[in-house]
């Protein structure tokens, strides 16, 4: 305990080392000129009393002059940074803080074990960690583990954006990158330890470009200056923990930055799972007041790849809804609505002929039905013919779990739901509208790839077709492909007509609903398919 105090007292001397030097040179001078007055005659002693107001005046003027050249030329100047110290204590984020992220917060559990026992690691001839990668989308809590982290080991954390090293002045970077981990040490050596984290890694982390014309050269000094600090942390007994966070692919980083002994550890921090997401919700709801009946589990399904922070900003925006409508707590309307317009967009009534609307309204009923009834992988959380951004109409839908592959069924399923506002205006009216314009597009895209791409047509063509040089395919070739390409087209088309003929009587039902209440909720939807005993159990077509 007693050396610890005394490498804590040393450690703020080395901080503070000038400060103190300059106050005590000060106090002597003071003690001085009182001696040095009282040993003068009078006349002088008043003279010099006099003179003295002046002579401060000047002498303060040289000391700004003088401070203002010694920080400028001798303290960095344009390279002093702005990193944020915070002692682990304070940090304030405990590990039943981070929840979202269960397999990220295991790896990351045996990092804040091995800085708890890096003196039995020594012992046995270990190392602990120099650095730590966390890679994931935006949003997934990076920066929350990495404080979480510094709270659990108890140890002081360094924040700074890889964005504040860069400057259009040459050299600067890497003299941040210098005075950053001078100050990370001088920490390490005062409270055993220190963790630096740098959010944005790929801004100064990326793949290095080497130019005759100079191109990079200020990236480039700045991460050899983060490599050369990296690796002269094992020559010396400072623990300073380095973690770096990036949204980029880990392929964009440079090689030296994540071979083993600079960034030794790596953590995938995904978005979280439908149990996940439950806990996040109800980790964020504990904040404002909500009703007793909310479905918390409906709301974690139709919240399917949404990340921590997109979640809790849907529940702020809920807040905000409810105080706008005058209401006391937070209702599923409210979460929905929230949910709504942070995907869509605010809602703008435009005023529509009497044929316009009730085109859209067949027209947003078509997808409704096909996606219903024959999408393997989807639900319809909401159908509405009210305006958003450029739509007149949308049915918000969302997949019932988590999947990351897209099997031909589902995607067969994807363009029969894109054709189903299509054929809905034709059979009803005979003609369609310019409003399929973006479903065809998509529908487009998904057969063509299918083709051109993952080898999905019944011709047999496997194959990646679009990697070969559009000039080096035969014209008879790209023929026979575009040919299944419409083929697929078409199948789908007769496939969503035949079940929009047979299912009339609810596209008429759900078109009246729609022009009546404008919006559908799930429930709603639910409800109407259960009258006329359909259910969205997808059967494989024969």
């Amino acid at each position: 305990m007693a050396f610890m105090t005394y490498r804590k007292l040393r450690m703020h001397f080395m901080e503070h080392r000038v400060k103190i030097i300059v106050g005590f040179a000060i106090i002597i001078l003071i003690i001085l000129s009182i001696w040095g007055m009282m040993s003068l005659e009078s006349f002088y002693r008043n003279l010099t009393i006099a003179q003295m107001p002046i002579s401060i005046l000047l002498a303060g003027l040289n000391a700004g002059i003088f401070v203002f050249m010694y920080m400028i030329f001798l303290q960095g100047g344009f390279s002093k940074i702005k990193q944020t110290t915070v002692k682990g204590q304070n940090v304030n984020i405990h590990w039943d803080d981070v929840i979202g992220m269960e397999e990220a917060k295991k790896e990351s559990l045996e990092v804040v074990q091995l800085i708890k026992d890096r003196t039995k690691l020594l012992k046995i001839g270990g190392k602990i960690l120099r650095g730590l990668l966390m890679v994931g989308p935006p949003g997934c809590g990076k920066t929350y583990l990495a404080k979480a982290i510094a709270t659990e080991a108890g140890i002081p954390f360094i924040s700074m954006s890889g964005s504040e090293f860069t400057e259009i002045f040459v050299g600067v970077g890497a003299a941040r990158v210098r005075k950053l981990f001078k100050k990370a040490r001088t920490l390490a050596y005062g409270y055993g330890a220190c963790i630096i984290f740098i959010d944005e890694l790929d801004a100064i982390g990326r793949q290095r470009t080497f130019s005759f014309m100079g191109g990079g050269q200020e990236t480039n000094s700045t991460q050899n200056q983060l490599l050369v600090e990296m690796d002269g942390l094992q020559e010396k007994d400072y623990n300073v923990i380095i973690i770096g966070a990036t949204n980029a692919a880990e392929g964009v980083l440079d090689e030296a930055l994540l071979r083993p002994g600079r960034f030794d550890r790596k953590i995938y921090i995904d978005r979280p799972n439908l149990q996940e997401r439950e806990k996040v919700f109800e980790y964020y709801l504990k904040k404002i007041k909500y009703d007793s009946d909310i479905n918390i589990a409906r709301l974690a399904r139709q919240a399917v790849h949404k990340s921590p922070a997109e979640i809790e900003n849907m529940i702020k925006e809920s807040a905000l809804i409810a105080t706008r409508n005058k209401k006391e707590s937070v209702g599923h309307k409210e979460l929905s609505e929230a949910m709504e317009r942070i995907e869509m967009g605010l809602k703008h009534r435009k005023q529509m002929t009497k044929e316009e609307r009730e085109m859209v309204a067949f027209h947003e009923t078509g997808h409704l039905v096909v996606m219903y009834i024959l999408h393997p992988t989807d639900d319809v959380f909401k159908a509405s013919i009210i305006s958003r951004k450029e739509a007149l109409g949308v049915v918000h839908a969302q997949p019932r779990e988590e999947l990351y592959t897209h099997n031909k069924e589902r995607i067969l399923a994807d363009i029969k739901v894109k054709f189903g506002g299509y054929i809905a205006e034709k059979m009803k009216f005979g003609t369609t509208s310019d409003g399929v314009a973006s479903d065809f597009k998509g529908a487009m895209w998904f057969a063509h790839n299918m083709v051109w791409k993952v080898g999905m047509s019944d011709a047999g063509y496997v194959g990646d077709y679009t990697v070969i040089p559009e000039s080096q395919l035969s014209e008879s070739l790209k023929e026979r492909l575009n040919a299944e390409t419409d083929k697929i087209m078409q199948s789908c088309l007769k496939d969503v007509e035949a079940l929009l003929k047979k299912e009339w009587p609810i596209v008429e039902r759900f078109v009246k609903e729609l022009l009546e209440k404008e919006e559908l909720e799930y429930d709603d939807i639910e409800a109407i398919f259960r009258e006329y005993g359909k259910d969205h159990n997808f059967k494989k077509p024969e």
